[in-house]
């Protein structure tokens, strides 16, 4: 909040908002049709940090989800991290069963973080943008 309250503050001039004053607009008006349109970089940016904080949640699902089989997939992803984990320590089994299971182990990572994958490269011209906006300047 800190990061887009500066951005409203430093990049929206103060003379849009005299100028819709002028031309009868709303304060609600002022703000639907000029600036969220000029805030788009810093809305894109908050909204990938929401998403990637969202994604990578496991402790709201720990929690509130009881049933197993409606578990999320960060909540699955650590119980099988931990149970293969736990196997390694224990048994010094066949170094085959242990390749697979990290074959599997490295899959799942992997297609965990695909929704991420494909949602950056839409988001990159933003990113590199509202990332700095907030910064300061000297």
């Amino acid at each position: 909040m800190i990061v887009v309250r500066s951005f409203f503050e430093t990049s929206i001039p103060e003379e849009l908002f005299d100028a819709a004053k002028l031309d009868g607009m709303s304060y609600l008006g002022y703000f639907v049709r000029i600036v969220l349109p000029l805030s788009s970089a810093i809305l894109a940016v908050i909204g990938l940090y929401y998403f990637v904080g969202h994604w990578n949640d496991f402790m709201t699902g720990l929690i509130y989800v009881t049933d197993w089989d409606k578990q999320p997939l960060q909540n699955i992803l650590q119980q099988l991290l931990l149970v293969n984990q736990n196997t390694t320590m224990a048994n010094v089994g066949s170094l085959a069963q242990q390749r697979a299971a990290d074959q599997i182990k490295f899959a799942i990572i992997i297609v965990s973080t695909v929704p991420l994958f494909v949602l950056y490269p839409f988001l990159q011209k933003y990113f590199n943008k509202g990332v700095m906006l907030g910064a300061v300047k000297g």
